[in-house]
């Protein structure tokens, strides 16, 4: 797994070109049929315009598409999907909706009109980074509670959750890779108790 970057709900951006307006939309999309939702939302929003072009990465799927929706090929889908990937951002679908402004663009004013209309949507937007993190999980004596928050603070751990019971379990989220040295700490401190280490997962970190 690698870290990857999103956007954080949708967001939108307009641009003009010899009077046609370029509405950009972009939105978060875990799935395929979540991207064809977004999309079919703009084209309800939007029915009386005369192009809903787009483009959309989904990661887990694998899945990549991109249309032109009715302008000349190459023109608009592959420009918005080309903002997408140089920015690095996946799950995410990108709608540019077009009025027509009664001038013709040409190809070259289309592409550069496209990509503008892309660029303001995903500068509107929030981008999220997803790091590869593991947890740490263990239970300790109430007495080591205070020092392992300490040892957290100072391994860059995250305490994500504390269950006080008869003893402390305590789970901590770390980046991936920079865990053992919380983990010999923490077997030091427990006098030999080492604490279980989940698989990868995806966090804001």
């Amino acid at each position: 797994m690698a870290d990857y970057k999103t956007v954080k709900g949708e967001a939108t951006g307009t641009i003009y070109e010899k009077k046609s307006e370029f509405i950009g939309y972009i939105s978060h999309a875990k799935t395929e049929a979540q991207a064809q939702e977004y999309l079919a939302k703009i084209r309800k929003k939007h029915y009386d315009a005369r192009h809903h072009c787009y483009a959309y990465i989904i990661k887990d799927e694998g899945v990549v598409r991109q249309s032109d929706d009715g302008e000349p090929s190459k023109t608009a889908g592959m420009p918005i999907l080309e903002v997408l990937r140089h920015s690095g951002v996946e799950d995410a679908i990108i709608v540019v909706t077009r009025y027509f402004g009664g001038t013709l663009l040409g190809t070259g004013g289309l592409v550069r009109a496209y990509t503008e209309g892309a660029k303001a949507a995903l500068e509107a937007a929030e981008i999220l980074t997803y790091k590869q993190c593991v947890d740490l999980n263990i239970t300790v004596d109430y007495s080591l509670y205070d020092k392992i928050t300490t040892l957290c603070q100072n391994r860059n751990g995250k305490i994500i959750d504390t269950q006080f019971t008869d003893s402390v379990n305590i789970t901590i989220r770390m980046l991936s890779g920079t865990q053992d040295a919380l983990i010999n700490d923490l077997v030091v401190l427990t006098k030999g108790r080492e604490p279980s280490v989940s698989d990868e997962i995806y966090d804001i970190f």
